[in-house]
């Protein structure tokens, strides 16, 4: 998926020097490209201020409100497995657009909707767009973004997520005053225009999807574009002889995770096949296969996006009116943004293992004490605080470093399968909690509710002291030998070993 191939792509070679009117080119496209992750974010976090009226409009009960927001989590789901069917025939540019038209398609819908079961389609159109954006983006904005920059260029994906999620809150408050829900999700409109706009008269096409479909005088096009002829040509030779060589060396690895999965070359895949989803089963890969779907659970079911989805719906349970609830959860989009930003900074400094064990001490503690002050009484000012210390935990740490881990602890050959299922867990995570959180917290208590979510972050610090590796400063060997190790596994063969782990 999306997230993994990001972190994963290729030397470009000779296009390691870019001019810098090229490298100005390329900042230009792949603002135009991130647009899509700036959809993500405001489609995600528009809906916690339209909820307060919509649920007055419609008469909504806790599982509807429930279900409108989730909804949406559903469509991103099958939009994100869905998605290659889509941009590897068509090329990334094109599955851009097409994004666009479905964004702009469930805008409408849900702007002009009439009722539950309308709105619940119109959430689910726009999941779809959001799911396929979350894996189109990051891919794209890789495979145009040369080596120099490219670094820079993936991380303003994740930035202009944060950014709309604080755009929608914004959006939320200027239209809170006369209630107008419909606006506040109208106003995503503009944002799916220029993305649709973009993918159809600014951007070019993805070099390295070109040269995969063997358009090689298209790939040259663009990199003469951003350099010159000869550097064009000279990335395009080096492209062949690195294809050439992956090939040869795809084949003797596919035939040593056969070996592993215990499949023999008549019985499973033939020397010539694509590796398939089976690879994951391989001794060597699984302890990765693991890593990576606890972290995502563990990511959801942490509760952010009960923060996000519903911080308007929760302060407003402090007894602050609906207008005052969105402009304090104004706080909570800021702190989101600053600390994506601090993360971003640090995560090549101080490492992914550090970061993350930082993070989910300060999620765990701070959700313990939010919990508590909803069942003392404290003043809506401390529940607050807690909030928004919850979501600079989450941000600075949890939030990112899944993604980059989950395109690090994977073998190349299994690193989209990975990534796929790992995404298809964290989007099915974030639907459940999404669902039950407000029937929950109805049954037991918004208080009660978050002491879950901080045991559940309290697992998570275990599981990543004891299974997580550093990464930082190592290329994949080194990664798969200290992850191997953590779960008692030989480096050299992948099989369970007594030795303790380093």
């Amino acid at each position: 998926m999306a997230q993994a191939d990001s972190t994963s792509g290729e030397s470009q070679g000779p296009l390691d020097d870019v001019p810098a009117a090229g490298l100005r080119k390329v900042r230009r496209w792949c603002v135009i490209i991130a647009v899509g992750g700036f959809l993500f974010g405001f489609d995600t976090g528009v809906i916690s201020g339209a909820l307060l009226f919509i649920k007055t409009d419609f008469a909504l009960n806790s599982f509807q409100q429930g279900t409108v927001v989730s909804i949406l989590l559903l469509g991103a789901l099958a939009g994100a497995l869905g998605v290659g069917r889509i941009s590897e025939p068509l090329g990334r540019r094109k599955a851009l657009g097409l994004q666009g038209v479905v964004f702009l398609v469930g805008t409408a819908l849900a702007v002009f909707a009439t009722g539950f079961w309308m709105l619940i389609i119109a959430r689910f159109v726009l999941g779809l767009a959001v799911g396929a954006a979350s894996a189109t983006v990051p891919i794209y904005l890789s495979e145009v973004a040369p080596t120099a920059i490219r670094g820079r260029m993936l991380t303003l994906n994740q930035l202009l997520i944060t950014v709309g999620i604080l755009f929608a809150y914004f959006t939320n408050l200027a239209f809170s005053a006369f209630e107008g829900w419909r606006e506040m999700i109208g106003v995503g409109a503009i944002p799916a225009l220029i993305l649709l706009a973009g993918a159809l008269w600014f951007l070019p096409e993805s070099p390295e999807w070109q040269l995969a479909h063997g358009r090689e005088d298209q790939a040259r096009k663009f990199y003469a574009s951003i350099t010159d002829e000869e550097t064009a040509d000279a990335v395009i030779a080096a492209r062949r002889e690195g294809k050439q060589e992956e090939h040869s060396g795809s084949q003797s690895s596919r035939a040593g995770h056969d070996a592993d999965a215990g499949h023999d070359a008549d019985a499973g895949h033939d020397a010539d096949e694509a590796p398939t989803w089976r690879i994951l089963l391989a001794e060597r890969v699984r302890p990765a296969l693991i890593v990576g779907l606890m972290l995502a659970a563990i990511q959801q079911f942490g509760g952010i996006n009960t923060i996000i989805y519903y911080a308007p719906s929760i302060i407003q349970q402090t007894g602050l009116s609906a207008s005052n609830a969105i402009f304090y959860s104004i706080a909570i989009g800021v702190i989101n943004l600053v600390m994506t930003i601090v993360a971003n900074r640090l995560i090549d400094r101080s490492g992914r293992r550090k970061l993350l064990i930082v993070s989910m001490t300060g999620m765990t503690v701070t959700l313990a004490l939010l919990g508590l002050s909803f069942i003392v009484g404290w003043s809506p000012v401390i529940s607050l605080v807690f909030m928004v210390l919850y979501i600079a935990a989450f941000a600075v740490g949890l939030g990112p470093i899944f993604w980059t881990l989950v395109g690090e602890i994977f073998p190349s050959d299994a690193r989209s399968y990975g990534s796929g299922v790992s995404t298809a867990v964290n989007w099915g995570s974030n639907f459940f909690v999404s669902l039950v959180f407000l029937s929950v917290a109805n049954a037991i208590g918004q208080g009660q509710t978050f002491w879950i979510f901080a045991v559940i972050c309290g697992f998570g610090l275990w599981f990543i002291g004891r299974y997580v590796p550093e990464t930082k400063d190592r290329d994949f060997e080194e990664v798969d030998a200290a992850l191997l190790k953590r779960f008692h596994r030989d480096p050299a063969t992948g099989e369970k070993t007594t030795a303790g782990r380093k």
